[in-house]
């Protein structure tokens, strides 16, 4: 794993840049935070949650051409998804279920992203189907003589599903222009990621399917920026796929349905609180000069309330009408529904 530290400029980002992406990993973390409190009090059914993989899911992110790629993300995804064009509103929408939710007309569980305008591909609830379906849209763009890459990302338990190895493997032999990005937060749900590896990393099952594979702090947005830029550039000269893996640290349980304190320490889970991601960057641009109290203030209080507005407006709007539970389930012909 790549520990070495680095600064922004060597990356070719500029002090509106990191603060671009420090802001979209504090939003992030905000609405998840609000979407914890909605949940608890009854208002919102479900929660599966991005806190502690802010940096690697906005480093990636950041590191894409946002105007022409599409990705497949998976369900945590929440940093990736507000960078590519999803709306606070838009997340808040889906989280309250709501007819307007982008995703699915309020259909789906929280987390099942999917926009054809931002070019999100849709998720669905098994598990890793997203890596065959980002390395089709791959091949379907090689086809078509289009100009973009797709990027895919799932969990290390996803990792060991049969979807991620027969994706990677047709990226692979196909050298299609993917990048696959595991988050590594530890944890399968409650197996610990010595208990899901018969290899050390993740990245190690790269030489397999004939792509490189790379191991990078997921707790610095500076040092996966990097790693998938190079990645993409790669991608788009014709040298295939990338396995990247990024080590995180799941700051919450697996999802609100879950009690983490039957499987994790309190040393365990304070220890990663200590290394939280944003904590970790805020330090950086106050260490480089970038922030001072004032800019954290006017960010902290322009996020909040974005997260109050987008809130307010979902808890207020309409549930899907019982008459379109078939909406978009069938082809409609003629101007009618068939």
């Amino acid at each position: 794993m790549q520990e070495v530290q680095i600064r922004h400029e060597e990356l070719g980002l500029t002090n509106e840049h990191v603060l671009e992406m420090f802001e979209t990993m504090l939003m992030a973390r905000r609405l998840d935070e609000r979407m914890w409190l909605l949940n608890r009090s009854g208002k919102i059914p479900f929660v599966i949650s991005c806190q502690g993989q802010e940096a690697a899911q906005v480093g990636a992110a950041f590191a894409l051409d946002k105007n022409k790629d599409y990705i497949a993300p998976y369900y945590r995804d929440m940093g990736v998804v507000l960078h590519f064009g999803m709306t606070p509103r838009d997340l808040m929408l889906s989280a309250f279920a709501k007819a307007e939710d982008p995703n699915s007309g309020g259909r789906q569980m929280p987390g099942h992203f999917g926009q054809k305008r931002n070019r999100i591909l849709t998720g669905s609830s098994p598990v890793t189907t997203q890596v065959p379906h980002a390395v089709g849209v791959a091949l379907a763009g090689r086809l078509q003589k289009e100009d973009f890459i797709t990027f895919v990302t799932l969990g290390e338990g996803s990792s060991n599903q049969g979807d991620f190895h027969e994706g990677a493997n047709f990226a692979g032999v196909h050298k299609l222009p993917v990048i696959i990005m595991v988050e590594n937060n530890q944890y399968a749900i409650s197996v610990p990621v010595e208990r899901q590896l018969g290899c050390a990393k993740v990245s190690d099952r790269a030489i397999g399917y004939g792509m490189p594979g790379i191991t990078v702090d997921g707790k610095c947005p500076l040092q996966v920026y990097k790693v998938v830029k190079e990645a993409a550039e790669r991608a788009r000269n014709g040298g295939g796929p990338s396995l990247i893996e990024t080590v995180t640290f799941r700051l919450t349980a697996h999802s609100s349905d879950d009690d983490d304190r039957q499987y994790r320490t309190a040393e365990d889970i304070a220890e990663g609180k200590a290394k939280d991601p944003i904590i970790l960057f805020e330090k950086y641009l106050r260490e480089t000069g970038i922030m001072n109290d004032t800019l954290r203030a006017e960010i902290e209080e322009r996020v909040m309330a974005e997260v109050n507005a987008s809130t307010e407006y979902a808890e207020a709007a309409p549930y899907a009408k019982p008459e379109d539970t078939l909406k978009y389930v069938y082809a409609t012909t003629g101007g009618g529904d068939a």
